[in-house]
């Protein structure tokens, strides 16, 4: 009897977590595009983001004059962290850049104010254009080259290496709040099992009580002996 033929190879199958990484990469490596919006008359509006410490920021700006208005553009640009503190302020903007560093993790917000009246009509809205960057795109890789004297491919090679460094630091961050989630979890739940214990042991001596202060009670109407 002939032995059946020997069982072909699988191949192997390309999961979702090799390519989990990759985009991640993709993502980050993509160019930021800028953020436009319209701001009408007499109007308020902010744009807030997340920054982790000693993070680089820049930023470039544009606010356009309405169509069919005579006066030029006219707004007001501040930006702060969430104790107040201004980083950034200019008055009366119309085109600019700006740059910080962070000293920590925290929320920071871009606020623009329209300056201009709403009259009986229409007023057009004025168009804000706002290209923040931050970290790795923040860093002006054309003079660094200069500064140091190196070769595209050196370009490069630094720019993987601040985009590794970055995502590491995101991983190291995101493990660092998982962790403070986790402790804060197992707190919540130790109290919680202690706070049981507590209401069980009340509710056990309420229950003791009421039973001989009914027997009492019932003695001393004589229903029972």
């Amino acid at each position: 009897m002939p032995l059946p033929p020997p069982p072909l190879p699988r191949r192997p199958r390309l999961g979702r977590a090799p390519l989990l990484p990759l985009l991640l990469l993709l993502l980050l490596v993509g160019p930021a595009r800028p953020i436009s919006f319209q701001l009408p008359g007499k109007a308020r509006k902010c744009l807030r983001e997340e920054i982790h410490r000693d993070t680089l920021v820049t930023g470039e700006y544009e606010i356009g004059a309405p169509p069919g208005s005579s006066s030029g553009p006219s707004a007001n640009l501040k930006i702060t962290d969430s104790a107040g503190h201004i980083l950034y302020a200019k008055e009366d903007a119309t085109k600019g850049k700006f740059a910080f560093t962070t000293e920590d993790y925290d929320m920071f917000e871009a606020c623009f104010e329209s300056k201009l009246p709403v009259g009986t009509g229409r007023m057009p809205d004025q168009l804000v254009t706002l290209d923040m960057k931050h970290g790795v795109e923040a860093k002006n890789y054309e003079e660094i080259a200069k500064v140091e004297k190196l070769k595209p491919l050196e370009v490069e090679l630094r720019r993987l290496e601040d985009l590794s460094e970055s995502i590491v630091n995101d991983f190291a961050y995101m493990k660092k709040r998982e962790e403070e989630m986790r402790d804060t979890n197992e707190s919540t739940n130790t109290r919680v099992l202690y706070f049981s214990i507590f209401s069980m042991c009340c509710l056990i001596g309420l229950a003791t009580w009421q039973v001989f202060y009914l027997r009492r009670f019932f003695k001393a109407k004589k229903l029972i002996e």
